[in-house]
């Protein structure tokens, strides 16, 4: 996966290794989440799928975990 490239949220910050999530789009469409504290662990997801956990986290439906 060394041929992805990794971007951030512009909400991280100027930090240039902050702690933050970076996202990349593999040649396969494909995306990829990691944490910048940890780069070896890597979520693999559709882009559909990341698509609605994101719209899902931004209309709280997961602020009853916290």
């Amino acid at each position: 996966m060394s041929e992805l490239r990794w971007q951030k949220s512009s909400f991280s910050g100027s930090n240039e290794g902050g702690n933050c999530v970076q996202l990349a789009v593999g040649a396969d469409e494909l995306r990829y989440l990691r944490e910048s504290d940890d780069p070896s662990t890597i979520i693999t997801t559709s882009t559909t799928k990341l698509r609605l956990f994101l719209l899902s986290a931004k209309a709280g439906e997961f602020d009853h975990l916290i």
